[in-house]
């Protein structure tokens, strides 16, 4: 009894030494802002003028989209809300001439930009910082009007992360840009090198419409940042938005002196995109399907344009038998029905161990059953938004449910198209759906759904092997997470998984939320990264330089090794060589020997060739 007394003491005094050394780590990253915030110039104050369909939470008399007019379109893009049907309008789509003349002002644009100083930038991204945290509601509406999910999914998943992002490069992006010095080499002492990360000039990015705040302001922010102009192709789904946050944009570029014409955007369709790529941008990014990120990879070859591929992904979210289930199902409902399960990274292929199997199950579908659905603006109750492409989309969504039933699956929730008498049928609704039993030869195991569907598989015998084994049977390898009551074991099954990223104990999609890691994955997820110091530079021309440490010494070829030829050259090369990389200190002084001797000694005249 005493023993437990004093167990319970030592855990309780460790409890408030942990409590104190998160909040001292807390109030020092306070006190650190506060005097950064004081010796930084303050961010600039701006105003963009939002319309009536930008800031109300109904369209009154708005009339309503036939999503039959998408069929076909090829010189129209049309622009609607998926969670009501309302017409926002229509635009002509930019033809290769018009993409060509937008990327030349880019190209003008960033000849004065790529000098701006770190300062100048800096106050730029802090600019729209100021803007973005003042006027996030709008910047989220817009958003949800343009893509139909909620109004808490546009907060957390677009306003956030993009404030994150923004915060990121203020905070540590010039160290990773400045000049970088490096190791000489042995051969090298009277020299000094360093790499310099250099704009690389006109980026083009073809970004998907499932966030199109976010998809927006993460490759702006990180393109200006890095000295760039850049050229956005946006989804001819998330085509309306843009005139809120291009207008947000140009102020901020106004506010700090620097020319709108560095961000552009250009819709359309696939032509559109093509014509971008083939503008003579310097790097692409391409952010969709792996069907057209290998169109775009085989375009771009022709001029040798550099390319990043993010394909999408079927992330495993692994559950051990020793997992505390309860634990993880709120974790596991947000990963797949934030965004209504469209997001490139995000758990698709549930691996839940036997043991713990059933109960999963149980915690997984009760959740859903209590959650609501439709139009979110106006209705902070609503946990379910609208599906972004419509109808088409929909009918995807219900072939991998049907081909899952029939080879065996059951289906505990949702799995249908909402009839038109269904009151979800005045919106692009799919109902949240779980399907489990599913075998590995299903359809939903291998093709990317990007929708409302929670697949469960069961790993029979509790087995780590097999749980590894099934989860890396895909083709995608985008991201990746695993549970365990063991954090060690979480990590040694998470190290295994074939993935671009991965979380041990938590939702996959974590690590995007810390900036400093690169964003990517492998196989048919594509390759190269966005985000992190790896992205930022690779918006710019590594360049590698070499000059005299100091300018009064100067190297020069030795004259044994000098034209004609010496006839000992070879010898007093093998004694650089022994000198400079012997193993031990007798090969160095032999080396040091062989170099004098020949440096003093004039090789054999040579004969005259006849």
């Amino acid at each position: 009894m005493i023993a437990n007394e004093k167990i319970n003491k030592l855990a309780t005094a460790v409890g408030f030494v942990s409590i104190g050394v998160i909040l001292f780590k807390v109030l020092s990253i306070v006190i650190g802002k506060a005097l950064d915030i004081l010796a930084t110039p303050a961010p600039k104050k701006i105003f963009v003028k939002a319309t009536e369909q930008e800031t109300a939470d109904k369209l009154e008399g708005c009339p309503k989209f036939d999503p039959k007019k998408l069929e076909g379109a090829r010189d129209t893009v049309y622009m609607w809300d998926p969670s009501t049907f309302d017409y926002l309008g229509e635009t002509k789509t930019n033809t290769a001439e018009e993409v060509r003349a937008i990327v030349a002002r880019g190209r003008e644009a960033q000849k004065e930009w790529k000098n701006s100083s770190f300062a100048t930038r800096k106050l730029l991204l802090r600019t729209m910082l100021k803007f973005i945290t003042e006027n996030q509601e709008t910047c989220a509406k817009v958003a949800v009007r343009e893509s139909g999910k909620t109004f808490l999914d546009a907060l957390i998943g677009e306003v956030l992360v993009t404030c994150e992002k923004l915060v990121w490069l203020c905070d540590h992006g010039e160290k990773y840009l400045k000049r970088e010095y490096r190791e000489t080499g042995r051969m090298m002492m009277m020299k000094k090198v360093y790499v310099d990360y250099i704009p690389l000039g006109v980026i083009g990015a073809i970004v998907p419409w499932n966030y199109p705040f976010h998809n927006v302001f993460n490759p702006v922010s990180a393109a200006l940042f890095s000295g760039n102009a850049i050229v956005i192709k946006v989804s001819e789904f998330a085509s309306w938005s843009i005139r809120y946050y291009k207008s947000i944009i140009d102020e901020c570029l106004k506010a700090v002196g620097a020319p709108t014409d560095l961000v552009q955007f250009v819709v359309g369709y696939g032509a559109t995109g093509s014509a971008l790529v083939t503008s003579g941008v310097d790097k692409v990014i391409f952010v969709g399907s792996p069907g057209v990120g290998a169109i775009v990879a085989k375009t771009a070859a022709d001029n040798l344009t550099p390319v990043v591929l993010e394909l999408g992904g079927k992330d495993p979210f692994v559950v051990c038998d020793d997992a505390d289930v309860q634990s993880i199902i709120q974790t596991a409902c947000r990963g797949v029905w934030q965004n209504m399960g469209q997001n490139c990274a995000g758990p698709e292929r549930f691996f839940v161990y036997e043991k713990v199997y059933d109960e999963f199950c149980a915690g997984v579908t009760k959740v859903v059953k209590e959650m609501q659905i439709g139009p979110s603006l106006g209705n902070p109750f609503v946990d379910c938004g609208a599906i972004c492409m419509g109808p088409k989309q929909m009918l995807h969504y219900q072939r991998l449910v049907d081909d899952a039933v029939a080879k065996g699956a059951k289906l505990l929730a949702g799995g249908f198209i909402p009839d038109k008498d269904h009151p979800l049928s005045k919106g692009s609704f799919y109902p949240p759906t779980i399907l489990a039993d599913i075998p590995e030869s299903a359809i939903i195991a291998q093709e990317e759904i990007f929708g409302p569907i929670m697949a469960i598989f069961k790993v029979k015998g509790n087995s780590d092997a097999e749980a590894v084994r099934m989860a890396n049977n895909c083709d995608f390898a985008l991201s990746s997470c695993a549970f365990s009551g063991n954090a060690e074991r979480a990590k040694k099954i998470a190290s295994q998984l074939v993935a671009g990223m991965s979380a041990v104990n938590d939702l996959e999609g974590s690590t995007y939320m810390s900036q400093s890691l690169p964003f990517g994955g492998c196989k048919k997820s594509g390759y190269d990264r966005f985000a992190g110091p790896e992205g930022l530079r690779g918006l710019c021309l590594v360049r590698s330089v070499c000059e005299d440490r100091f300018p009064a010494i100067r190297n020069s070829i030795p004259p044994p090794m000098q034209y004609p030829a010496t006839g000992v050259g070879h010898l007093f090369a093998q004694g650089l060589i022994r000198m400079f990389y012997s193993t031990d200190l007798m090969g160095h002084l032999q080396g040091l020997l062989t170099v004098i001797k020949y440096s003093i000694v004039k090789g054999a005249k040579k004969e005259k060739q006849v």
